[in-house]
């Protein structure tokens, strides 16, 4: 398990998720709801509330435990989860790969909080885990996320029609990957 905290500004730092962070969690998702929903997949009330984040972050954590996944929170001064980022789907080997979401509470967008920390997702992604590419898919439309991936020197390489059910329709998006190195695979 990786426990590097990472300052990324002032105030916010990125962190490994735990379980204590599920009232921050659902608090910062239910003031980004609104904001949030045209990127999201349409959600059952639960999910905004403490118990909804802890049976998400059981399954989180369990994924990070079996080695399948990364999750980290943006945490904020008083330490609570202002955003969540996941290296999803990790799998080593010859692919060395791993799938990366993301999201920013609406009162901290625009800070460049989510390019620093994708940035450092991949340092980690490459430096410890050893893996040989990161990818990411963004609805056509979400230029902002789009924008993130580009400056962390993410490369579109694809588009597939109706990847993901989102706000309640099939969503064409553009898929993204950063390669990370070309040595051979390790570890």
């Amino acid at each position: 398990m990786i426990q590097d905290i990472h300052r990324l500004d002032a105030e916010v730092r990125l962190r490994p998720a735990a379980q204590a962070d599920a009232e921050s969690l659902a608090v910062s998702l239910t003031r980004s709801r609104a904001y949030m929903q045209p990127w999201e997949p349409v959600r059952p009330d639960s999910f905004y509330t403490e118990q909804g984040q802890r049976e998400r972050l059981a399954g989180m954590l369990a994924d990070r435990d079996a080695g399948r996944g990364m999750p980290w929170v943006l945490a904020d001064e008083a330490d609570r989860a202002i955003g969540g980022f996941n290296l999803n789907s990790i799998v080593l080997g010859p692919f060395r790969s791993a799938t990366l979401g993301y999201w920013v509470d609406v009162e901290y967008t625009g800070r460049g909080l989510a390019t620093t920390a994708v940035q450092r997702i991949c340092e980690v992604a490459r430096d410890r885990l050893r893996l040989h590419r990161v990818e990411a898919g963004t609805m056509v439309d979400n230029v902002a996320s789009q924008r993130v991936l580009a400056k962390c020197g993410f490369e579109q390489y694809g588009t597939a029609p109706r990847y993901l059910h989102i706000n309640g329709e099939w969503r064409d998006h553009f898929l993204f990957q950063r390669i990370l190195h070309d040595g051979p695979p390790t570890g």
